[in-house]
């Protein structure tokens, strides 16, 4: 190991700045200093580091990979640095956590009111975004701690299971039988053109049997019973999937890692919905379909008071979505923070 740590700081500078003379005056010394540290730098390992040329200075491959592992190894030194600031500055501490709406509504809530009531004197804060959102801040270091749903992540960071969620999807029982009622009538006049020139009131009207048959539950058969003509009152079964291809579909936003689990779900079961509403948080998910805007999907664990007070229900599925599970992920090169680790001890 290099004995003097001011020669991978100047090798650090050239690299960023890719010149000797911007190098040299970040670091307030003369451009022969900084040439002379990268050869005693080189000399010392034995490489070649850098290439000069007209348009500037280039890494080597050699150069390229120390330079990797120097950011890691000076964004510790860093990060070790603060927090010993944190921790003897009047035993303040700091910790700093990411976590979506819903996450931090539903579950950290519960977590922060013991971690803040047992440590009132470690400053928290919240940083409100969606998982891959919260990833990015946890590889970039500007968060301590994510409450994230379950998905891919980089070899660098750790994921611990916190509890199995399962995805749902929930409906006013007013819109569902009004949706009935409208797609009884769309397919009458779709086998019966010659209904636009008589009154069709008579297809508005749903028998009490049938919608309930939709709303308490019950199986469907999944196929299209076209009735006959003579039969006009009579709606077709209609199965869940059929629904969700029909229905106002409203769903968390592309490129969520909610949004991408029922994307999977969709194409195994061969679901193709025909009318999408992007939301953004789920919440509003949850209250546009109170209202009777169409159907949500949801976390049926975050819907349980509307389900239970029956202001919503839930889509009987032939197969339901996987469960999936939502955890805390963090750095271990922050792992020595003293205010996380209280914060996943009070978890344990």
């Amino acid at each position: 190991m290099i004995d003097n740590l001011n020669h991978y700081r100047v090798f650090l500078a050239v690299a960023e700045t890719e010149s000797i003379s911007r190098a040299a005056e970040r670091l307030f010394i003369s451009q022969p200093a900084v040439s002379k540290s990268i050869k005693n730098l080189e000399d010392a390992l034995s490489v070649h580091l850098i290439e000069r040329s007209s348009r500037g200075i280039k890494l080597t491959e050699q150069g390229k990979l120390l330079y990797e592992h120097l950011q890691e190894a000076f964004q510790s030194i860093r990060t070790a640095e603060e927090e010993l600031r944190q921790a003897n500055d009047l035993g303040i501490g700091e910790l700093r956590i990411g976590a979506s709406t819903s996450l931090c509504r539903n579950i950290l809530l519960s977590y922060l009111s013991d971690f803040i009531t047992r440590y009132p004197h470690i400053k928290v804060s919240i940083n409100c975004h969606s998982t891959l959102t919260t990833v990015r801040q946890l590889e970039e270091g500007r968060i301590d701690l994510g409450l994230i749903c379950e998905t891919t992540l980089p070899d660098k960071l750790t994921y611990q299971p916190l509890q199995e969620i399962h995805d749902t999807f929930v409906v006013n029982p007013s819109y569902l039988e009004h949706f009935y009622v409208r797609e009884q009538a769309a397919d009458h006049v779709a086998d019966n053109p010659w209904l636009f020139a008589g009154n069709v009131t008579s297809l508005l009207h749903t028998p009490s049997k049938q919608a309930a048959n939709i709303t308490s539950g019950k199986k469907q058969t999944g196929k299209r019973n076209k009735a006959a003509h003579s039969d006009l009152v009579l709606p077709p079964d209609m199965s869940a999937y059929e629904i969700l291809e029909r229905c106002n579909l409203m769903l968390l936003e592309r490129g969520n890692v909610t949004r991408n689990h029922l994307e999977h779900f969709f194409f195994q079961q061969n679901i193709q919905p025909g009318q999408v509403l992007d939301v953004n948080n789920m919440d509003l998910l949850i209250d546009f379909a109170k209202i009777g805007m169409g159907v949500s999907s949801v976390v049926k664990e975050f819907a349980a008071e509307a389900l239970t007070d029956g202001s919503l229900i839930e889509l009987p599925l032939p197969s339901a979505v996987p469960p999936r599970t939502v955890g805390f992920c963090y750095s271990p090169q922050r792992r020595s923070n003293p205010s996380l680790i209280k914060f996943l001890e009070l978890r344990s």
